[in-house]
Formats: C-alpha cells, sequence, structure tokens
C-alpha cells in the first residue's frame, strides 16, 4: 500500500550509500545503516544577515558545508566499506584515497525511488578500537558536484539525469 498523502515518511525511506570502490571506474554502494541507529547530514549553512542604517534587516544564505558522523560503524569480514576504512587508517591516507561518492535515497514504502542524489565526498576515519567488535567511527565530509539522478535500488547503480 503506497504512502498516502500527508502520511509520515519512516526513517528507513531515507538511505545513504557509500562508494566502498573510492576512486574505482566501478562504484560499489553499500548502504548505511546496520548497528547505526541515527545518522544525520547537517548541513553547515553560512548564513550572513546585515542591518542596515534604516533598521532594516537582510539575511544571505551564501553556502552549505555538509558532513553526517557514522558514529557506531562495526567490522565485517568480506565488507568492501571495512577494507577501505582499513585501508585508509592502516596507510594513512589523505587526498584521493580518502574521496568517494555518497547517494542520498528517498524510497516510498513499496520500495519506489522518489528521489536521488549523488555528491562528492570525503570519508575520514576518526578511530579504530572499541569493546564490543572492531569500531571505526567515520566522517563524511560532502564537498560538492551534486548530481540529480535515479537509482536502482536492486542493482545499487546511480545514473544522473541528462541536462535538458
Amino acid at each position: 500500500m503506497a504512502l498516502e498523502n500527508g502520511a509520515k515518511y519512516e526513517r528507513k525511506y531515507l538511505a545513504h550509500y557509500i562508494d566502498a570502490a573510492f576512486n574505482s571506474t566501478t562504484p560499489n554502494y553499500t548502504r548505511l545503516g546496520k548497528d547505526l541507529e541515527e545518522y544525520s547530514i547537517a548541513l553547515n549553512p553560512e548564513v550572513e544577515t546585515k542591518t542596515n542604517i534604516l533598521g532594516e534587516s537582510s539575511t544571505n544564505v551564501k553556502g552549505y558545508a555538509p558532513q553526517g558522523s557514522v558514529s557506531t560503524y562495526y567490522a565485517y569480514k568480506g565488507d568492501p566499506l571495512y577494507t577501505q576504512l582499513k585501508k585508509i587508517i592502516d596507510e594513512r591516507l589523505t587526498g584521493n584515497g580518502v574521496q568517494t561518492t555518497v547517494v542520498d535515497v528517498v524510497v516510498d514504502d513499496e520500495g519506489n525511488v522518489e528521489s536521488a542524489y549523488r555528491e562528492n565526498a570525503v570519508v575520514v576515519p576518526q578511530s579504530i578500537g572499541g569493546s564490543d567488535g572492531i569500531q571505526i567511527p567515520f566522517e563524511i565530509y560532502y564537498v560538492g558536484e551534486r548530481t540529480k539522478g535515479t537509482f536502482d535500488v536492486s542493482k545499487k547503480t546511480f545514473t544522473a539525469d541528462t541536462a535538458s
């Protein structure tokens, strides 16, 4: 049964995929969420407010610096994201070595994609360790080239919209 107008979306309908292939010609999107109880993208807007000599205020949004924190990420053998995060940690990678793409997708209750956006991102592990399994919390910095498109959830492939 499709969501009716006015119905509240459940959190599970907003999906976040990260390309675990990091800079490969063939992306390998994996969905964030296993063991993760909360994930939000902080938009971090840069807002400038001015008041002129007449007492009138104006507000200008200059840009955004989106960022998300994956505070609970457990390593699972065979998980391609774990392999890449471990490589970043082991080799202390920087620059291109920590760059990838992410896709944020909204689906309805029947699994139909309502919107999909891909964006370049930088992934920075914060630590490795923990007490209950190997944990690697990491930050995702969204760095631009946001592209609207479609996402095939079953194949985990993104297709950019063509310019009209």
